[in-house]
């Protein structure tokens, strides 16, 4: 079960990472070419709403799931910064 759990994981980290460099990479061809993504009345397109909202909350909700299973999963969050136990007496 755990292997599945690790598993699990490592998809939903690629796939936060893929749909946020490609919601990225979305709105960086929206604005070299915005005529191509705009209506008549300079309002954007269904589709390209779908796309800019759809890859975000992806992104968001592959990102919420991928926490939940590193969780289940056992996988320990590294710590970027040290915390205040870890840091000697005189520098508190």
């Amino acid at each position: 079960m755990k292997n599945a759990a690790v598993g699990a994981w490592v998809v939903l980290r690629i796939t936060s990472w893929i749909s946020w460099i490609s919601f990225l990479a979305y709105s960086f061809a929206t604005t070299l070419d915005r005529e191509s993504y705009l209506n008549r009345f300079a309002q954007p397109l269904p589709s390209t709403e779908a796309w800019l909202f759809g890859l975000a909350l992806a992104a968001v909700a592959a990102g919420f799931f991928e926490l939940m299973m590193r969780e289940r999963a056992g996988i320990r969050q590294t710590r970027l910064l040290p915390s205040e136990a870890s840091q000697p007496a005189s520098l508190r």
